[in-house]
């Protein structure tokens, strides 16, 4: 908090308030599966959070498309320096409306930051499709084309009359078997 969280209030001319902690301890296996391995949160290891306040009273969601994207990625960049886990939206769906921060001790120091900062949704989703260009070439309707496929089909077909060799007289093979 002090190094990374405390360091983006004080840019924004305020200071931390609270965290909004969505889950801390609780002894269980990794994403409530019965019988999986210990989670970090079983062993008091790992936090799930959801944002911050700043003194300020304005609250920042880490997982809110509506916050700003540069200070969301702040805030991204800072607690994977800090944590060895990070996951948040994009990582898996238990994940999508919080972010998971642990400090799980793993081989040669390996760390895990799996969180995808979303771009915004559209205000307004368009209703109709964009207008079609002036200088576009003119749609076909359905009766147009078969119109046209069936004038191509027949004259892919006239060509082949005409070049059709005169007809010869059957060649005849013998139903005996040769011997070899």
């Amino acid at each position: 908090m002090r190094t990374g969280v405390a360091r983006i209030a004080k840019e924004n001319n305020t200071g931390v308030g609270e965290l909004d902690n969505f889950d801390s301890f609780d002894c269980r296996g990794r994403n409530r599966v019965v019988g999986a391995r210990m989670s970090e949160h079983g062993r008091a290891n790992a936090l799930d959070v959801r944002g911050v306040k700043f003194a300020n009273g304005q609250f920042v969601s880490f997982t809110d498309r509506a916050v700003a994207r540069e200070l969301r990625e702040r805030f991204l960049a800072s607690l994977c320096v800090r944590f060895t886990t990070v996951l948040g939206p994009g990582s898996d769906w238990y994940h999508e409306d919080h972010v998971h921060l642990d400090l799980a001790e793993r081989r040669s120091g390996y760390r895990i930051c799996q969180w995808d900062i979303w771009d915004p949704m559209p205000k307004a989703a368009p209703l109709m499709p964009a207008l079609r260009p002036g200088d576009a070439p003119p749609r076909e309707t359905a009766d147009e084309k078969a119109k046209r496929e069936a004038a191509e089909k027949a004259a892919a077909v006239e060509p082949a009359k005409e070049e059709a060799p005169a007809q010869q007289s059957p060649v005849r093979r013998s139903s005996k078997k040769r011997a070899l």
